[in-house]
């Protein structure tokens, strides 16, 4: 017994360590800690009191399509699945840009344009998570989400300006879209992997606990 207890406190007290057996750094990284400051930012609770009933309201006037925007029928979040499509489109846009020549430059402007239309579906799908998760999720994911749509009118506007002819600013605008969707995509990695975003129950039941598996390794519910 004695021999157990100690290997229990000796676990307890070990410092956690990568997948691959490193030891990890006790401290955060510094942008770490900002988005975790977001986290705690009351100032933020404004637009989720605002937003968050209407996108609710929205829901559950359409039960059907709330499941839809949920991926209940592929049993996990449909909006990771569906921002693929607008940041491959927008990537691919600016690396046929920076590559040069016309057919390159037409290319470009038409996966700059469907990138646009694509990010459509991948907002609304994001809102309705947004919209059942928890207080920190919402918080980050208010910031999340305004820099999306930072991001998509400054592609729209990118794309307007190669339509009437003054490519160069496009292109500029673009790079600046870029690198605003940059700092959102990091925002919402975190929401993934340290909040648990979306809510597992938006999608569908929860999988099954391992049989055996221990209390302590249960993942947190927020």
């Amino acid at each position: 017994m004695r021999a157990v207890a100690t290997g229990v406190m000796l676990g307890r007290n070990a410092r956690p360590t990568e997948p691959w057996g490193i030891p990890m750094p006790d401290d955060e990284s510094p942008v770490l800690r900002a988005v975790r400051r977001l986290e705690r930012a009351t100032v933020l609770d404004a637009v989720v009191d605002r937003a968050q009933p209407v996108v609710l309201s929205a829901l559950r006037a359409r039960p059907g399509v709330a499941r839809l925007l949920h991926g209940r029928p592929l049993g996990h979040a449909a909006h990771p699945l569906l921002t693929d499509a607008p940041i491959g489109l927008w990537a691919s846009a600016t690396v046929l840009d920076l590559a040069g020549g016309d057919g390159a430059r037409r290319a470009a402007d038409r996966l700059l344009g469907l990138g646009v239309l694509a990010a459509l579906p991948a907002s609304v799908t994001g809102a309705a998570d947004w919209a059942v998760s928890d207080r920190r999720t919402q918080r980050v994911g208010s910031v999340h989400a305004l820099l999306n749509y930072a991001a998509l009118g400054l592609y729209g506007t990118s794309w307007l300006l190669r339509r009437a002819g003054r490519r160069g600013p496009g292109v500029a605008v673009s790079l600046a879209a870029g690198g605003v969707l940059g700092v959102s995509g990091y925002l919402g990695g975190h929401m993934v992997s340290r909040l648990g975003a979306p809510p597992r129950s938006a999608s569908g039941p929860a999988e099954p606990a391992p049989r055996g598996a221990l209390a302590e390794e249960a993942p947190e519910v927020l």
